[in-house]
């Protein structure tokens, strides 16, 4: 019985008939079907992104990361979220960060060698300036617990007797700030709620939500996203001449790795660019900046 010949057996039989026969160029080989194509573009080398970003960004960042998955799946995406002023010293004093994401520009400024607005006092050089932009718009507003026993209806409210208890970020906290920037231009003294015992404080603007939600104070000042993640009943909005605008700056970071910085890039730009993630951050009230 003929038995076939392996196709390698074959095909070196028969290039050295054609070079045996000297008849001209041989022939190139064919490649055998279904054999797969060498990969023209090798896998890219992971990469582990360290993201510092205000507690008001948890929910929206976290959903983001799982869909950025899909798009960039060697890179690693590790959250620390807490308030600005928190993440703005743990990068001061070393802490490795690839992107900062403030919910003011204070913190930012506070950071970025290239401040104009005379905010870096101490010569600060962690920024890479020519990446930082204002990625999000948030609201301040006030937010009360379910059925709003004290029927604080306004921010007015809060020199009124329906008061009992406040809660506000500290002043390190932008939050916090912001809050004491409505109450000044209302015109309500701050130093007598708490000296009436009126006012108690958070560390970010998540520990006020949390208050406010578990019915522990009569209201608190918070971010809309956050009343809306907390699905908690907003009565009043600040607009922008009782505390100014409330701009999330975004930037990469030079307390990063080398070999991030292009990942870090290449992830801020999706996070105001994609559809979908634009989509995220509207969908609880952040408005993305242009």
């Amino acid at each position: 019985m003929k038995k076939a010949l392996s196709l390698p057996l074959a095909l070196a039989m028969t290039a050295s008939l054609t070079a045996c026969s000297g008849g001209g160029t041989a022939a190139s080989p064919t490649p055998v079907a279904g054999t797969p194509a060498p990969s023209s573009a090798p896998a890219a080398e992971p990469v582990e992104l360290t993201v510092f970003a205000a507690a008001s960004m948890e929910a929206t960042l976290t959903e983001i990361a799982e869909r950025y998955q899909e798009v960039a799946p060697n890179v690693e995406l590790v959250f620390t979220f807490d308030s600005s002023g928190t993440l703005k010293t743990q990068i001061e004093e070393g802490g490795p960060c690839d992107i900062f994401i403030s919910a003011a520009q204070k913190q930012m400024n506070q950071l970025d060698s290239a401040d104009t607005t005379g905010t870096n006092t101490d010569g600060l050089d962690f920024v890479y300036s020519d990446t930082r932009f204002d990625l999000v718009e948030n609201k301040v507003v006030l937010a009360v617990p379910d059925d709003n026993p004290k029927d604080i209806q306004s921010f007015s409210d809060l020199a009124s007797d329906k008061l009992s208890l406040l809660c506000i970020g500290n002043e390190d906290v932008p939050v916090g700030s912001y809050s004491l920037e409505i109450l000044d231009t209302l015109g309500i003294d701050i130093a007598q709620l708490d000296s009436a015992g009126k006012v108690t404080y958070g560390t970010n603007v998540s520990e006020v939500a949390n208050q406010v939600k578990e019915g522990a104070v009569d209201c608190g000042i918070i971010y809309a996203t956050d009343a809306y993640i907390y699905e908690l009943t907003v009565v009043d909005e600040a607009t922008e001449d009782l505390c100014g605008q409330v701009i999330y700056p975004a930037a990469v970071m030079k307390s990063g790795t080398e070999a991030g910085h292009d990942a870090a890039v290449e992830f801020l730009n999706y996070l105001h660019t994609d559809p979908e993630a634009v989509s995220i951050l509207e969908g609880v009230g952040f408005t993305v900046l242009p």
